[in-house]
């Protein structure tokens, strides 16, 4: 093997190295980021149960 082509080949391997470092950090940035809109998620559903039971103690108070 020539030695331009030893270059080229350890370039290649660096480059895809750096990039899937790169992939690991987005990755994890977006898992925190998933986490969070989970949480926010929630929260929306722990509040709109909580405005939904109200309205069912309105039906019930008013049918009564």
């Amino acid at each position: 093997m020539s030695l331009e082509l030893f270059n080229q080949l350890e370039q290649k391997v660096t480059d895809t190295v750096d990039a899937l470092e790169m992939m690991k950090l987005e990755n994890e940035e977006l898992r925190g980021e998933n986490a969070k809109l989970k949480e926010e998620r929630e929260e929306w559903e722990r509040r709109l149960n909580g405005l939904l039971s109200k309205f069912d103690s309105l039906d019930a108070s008013s049918g009564a």
